[in-house]
C-alpha cells in the first residue's frame, strides 16, 4: 500500500486543477473503508462546477462517480477483504435521522454528506474520486462488482443508473406507455430499464440526432425534440396512446420540455422530475387547475437511496448482453490529463469520460 495519495484539487473556476499528494491514515475510524481507486467518470454536475455554473466550497477533490479496491477497513466492515472490486454510494447518511427511519430518504438526512462536495479539510480530504484513493464513511453504503461486469460499466452506476432506478420505481406498473425526456445518460439508462421492464411503447425525446440515435439502440422510440417538430411529436405519440402517455420522465433538465410533457401526459398519467435541478427551473405558467384536472401524480427524484445502486448493479449485470454500455464511456484518460478529460467531456462525444487513477495506485 502506498504511503501517500494523490489527486486533482479544485480552487474555483477561476484556477486551474492542481494534482496534491494527501498523507494516508495510519489507523481507519469505525465502519471506514480505504479504497484504491480504478476509474471515475465525469459527471455533468462536475462540468459545472468546474465552469462555475454552481458553487462548491474549496479547495475540494470533486468527483463522484467511480469503482475501486478495497485496501483496508475499519472495524464493523467485516463483509469486505482486501481487493475486493466495489461501488458505493453518492452520498454518507447516518442512518438514524428521520429522514433515514421514517422517511426512508436517507439520501435527504439530517447530517448528509456527498462525495466530491466536501473541502479537503474535512476529515483526511480524501472525499472524491478524482484522486488515486478514496475515504468511505461509516454510513455510506458499498456494493461489490460483479467480475463478469467491465470498470467503465460500473462507474457511472452511483450516480445516473441508481437515480434512474429511483426514478423508474415511481413509474406504475401497468404501464404500458412512456416518455423520456432527454437523451443523456440518465434518459439512456431509463430507456433500456423501461424496455427491459417490458413497456410496449417507450418514446425518448431530445434535440440531439446522435443521441437519439443511441436511444434507439436502447430500445426507445424516437422523437426529433426541436422546436419546429412539436406537432409531428404529438402526432407520433397519438398514434399508439390516444389519450397520452401513462408517464413522463422528466431528465432533460429543459423546463419547457416540462411544460411539453404536460399535454402528452394522459389523465390519470405520472409525471417524474429529476432533471430540472438547477435555478433555471422556474415553473410559472403551470396552474393547480392542469394539475387536478388531470388528476397528475408528481413525483420529485433526487439522488436515491442505498437499494436503487444495488439494483442498478443488479440491472447491469443481467442486461450487459442486451445492450451496448461500452459505447456509453470513452477509453480512459490519465489523472494526470485531468484537463483532457474535461475538455473531451465538454465535447459531448460520450454519454461519459472516464479517468484511470491506477498510475497513482
Amino acid at each position: 500500500m502506498s504511503e501517500s495519495a494523490v489527486a486533482q484539487v479544485f480552487d474555483g473556476p477561476e484556477h486551474p486543477l492542481r494534482l496534491q499528494e494527501f498523507q494516508l491514515p495510519d489507523v481507519l475510524g469505525p465502519g471506514e473503508v480505504l479504497v484504491a481507486m480504478r476509474l471515475a467518470t465525469v459527471c455533468g454536475s462536475d462540468l459545472h462546477t468546474i465552469e462555475g455554473r454552481r458553487s462548491e466550497t474549496t479547495p475540494a477533490i470533486l468527483g463522484h462517480e467511480g469503482v475501486g479496491d478495497v485496501v483496508r477497513c475499519g472495524a464493523g466492515r467485516d463483509t469486505l477483504r482486501p481487493g475486493d472490486r466495489v461501488t458505493w454510494s453518492i452520498a454518507d447518511s447516518c442512518g438514524t435521522c428521520a429522514f433515514c427511519t421514517d422517511h426512508q430518504l436517507p439520501e435527504k438526512c439530517a447530517s448528509l454528506f456527498k462525495y466530491g462536495h466536501a473541502t479537503t479539510a474535512d476529515g483526511v480530504g480524501l472525499n472524491g474520486t478524482y484522486s488515486s484513493h478514496v475515504i468511505l464513511r461509516a454510513g455510506t453504503a458499498i456494493v461489490p462488482v460483479p467480475d463478469t461486469l467491465p470498470d467503465a460499466l460500473v462507474a457511472p452506476a452511483n450516480c445516473a443508473l441508481a437515480t434512474v432506478a429511483n426514478v423508474v420505481s415511481h413509474v406504475p406498473a401497468s404501464a404500458t406507455s412512456v416518455l423520456v425526456q432527454g437523451a443523456g445518460l440518465l434518459g439512456i439508462y431509463a430507456c433500456a430499464w423501461l424496455h427491459d421492464r417490458g413497456v410496449e411503447h417507450v418514446f425518448c425525446s431530445d434535440p440531439i440526432a446522435d443521441r437519439l440515435a443511441l436511444a434507439r439502440r436502447f430500445g426507445a422510440s424516437t422523437l426529433d425534440g426541436s422546436s419546429p417538430q412539436k406537432h409531428e411529436r404529438e402526432q407520433q405519440i397519438r398514434n399508439v396512446a390516444s389519450d397520452g402517455v401513462d408517464a413522463v420522465l422528466e431528465l432533460s433538465g429543459d423546463r419547457a420540455a416540462f411544460f411539453e410533457g404536460m399535454q402528452h401526459i394522459r389523465t390519470g398519467g405520472t409525471y417524474v422530475l429529476a432533471g430540472m435541478v438547477h435555478p433555471d427551473s422556474d415553473l410559472a405558467g403551470l396552474t393547480g387547475e392542469q394539475i387536478i384536472r388531470k388528476c397528475l401524480t408528481l413525483h420529485g427524484v433526487h439522488n436515491y437511496s442505498p437499494r436503487h445502486l444495488t439494483q442498478g448493479i443488479t440491472f447491469l449485470e443481467r442486461t450487459m448482453g442486451q445492450f451496448p454500455y461500452s459505447e456509453l464511456v470513452s477509453p480512459p484518460l490519465a489523472l494526470s490529463r485531468f484537463d483532457e478529460a474535461i475538455e473531451l467531456s465538454t465535447l459531448r462525444r460520450w454519454a461519459r469520460v472516464s479517468v484511470t487513477l491506477k498510475e497513482f495506485s
